[in-house]
């Protein structure tokens, strides 16, 4: 990998990401929780910030984008077309088929509405890395605020078939309770059983449970396992359409 990523927390429970790219001194955050903790990153890794990187309008990913700006008054920001009127003043809006460039790194535009209606996310085939904003966590995925939750179902479809080896980098440190919430659903699965006695582990030590692998999700992940069937009978739907199943399990986690 020729990126180097630096993850930090922000606000109460944000993840802020740099995104440095070596050759050239390239550096995005990808969104901008609030202004300190970026800056704060910024300098004790000696990058210079060149990009921000928006995956969707919510005050706790856009709210540091200003005080940003006026310490890197030449910073690039993109942002969701489909979202312009709600991030106002951004230097380039994007949807999915086109691509960002940071420094010598290329990141595709993927759309994935549900969580907003105008949500994207940052996929950089070159690096193997997904920034994934809220529309898909360790463990679970975002909340449909904006759309039906079959739509939520098909954006998330739509990062399940990158490459397993994808290294995803989500907005929140939401894995331990996403983790109980799966194992209410998919009890009898053993790699889920396995992966959180770890992520216990890491959260009594303090620690992150971030970046995933795209293939662990697939392994234990129930918003990516609707076809499996332990998972359906333990829902009572052994029959029925997958989104209609991703549906049954959303608002199950809404509940919980």
């Amino acid at each position: 990998m020729a990126a180097d990523i630096h993850q930090f927390t922000c606000l109460q429970d944000n993840y802020g990401v740099l995104l440095h790219d070596p050759a050239t001194g390239a550096t995005a955050s990808i969104d901008a929780p609030e202004g300190g903790p970026v800056l704060a990153a910024l300098a004790h890794m000696g990058w210079t910030l060149t990009d921000i990187l928006v995956t969707h309008h919510h005050k706790d990913h856009i709210g540091g984008i200003d005080e940003l700006r006026a310490q890197w008054p030449d910073v690039r920001v993109t942002a969701p077309l489909a979202d312009s009127s709600r991030i106002p003043g951004a230097d380039r809006y994007v949807r999915e088929g086109e691509s960002v460039d940071v420094g010598s790194i290329r990141l595709e535009v993927i759309e994935t509405p549900g969580h907003t209606s105008g949500h994207i996310v940052y996929h950089a085939p070159g690096e193997a890395l997904l920034f994934a904003g809220d529309t898909l966590f360790a463990l679970g995925c975002g909340r449909a605020f904006e759309a039906p939750a079959q739509v939520l179902y098909q954006s998330v479809m739509k990062l399940a078939i990158l490459p397993p080896e994808t290294q995803i980098y989500c907005g929140h440190e939401y894995t331990q309770a996403n983790g109980r919430f799966a194992l209410s659903v998919d009890p009898e699965n053993s790699a889920l059983k396995t992966r959180m006695i770890e992520i216990n582990r890491l959260r009594a030590e303090g620690q992150t449970t971030l970046p995933t692998s795209l293939a662990l999700e697939l392994a234990t992940n129930p918003f990516l396992r609707t076809e499996d069937a332990g998972l359906r009978a333990s829902l009572g739907m052994d029959a029925g359409a997958s989104a209609d199943v991703f549906a049954e399990l959303r608002d199950r986690k809404n509940k919980s």
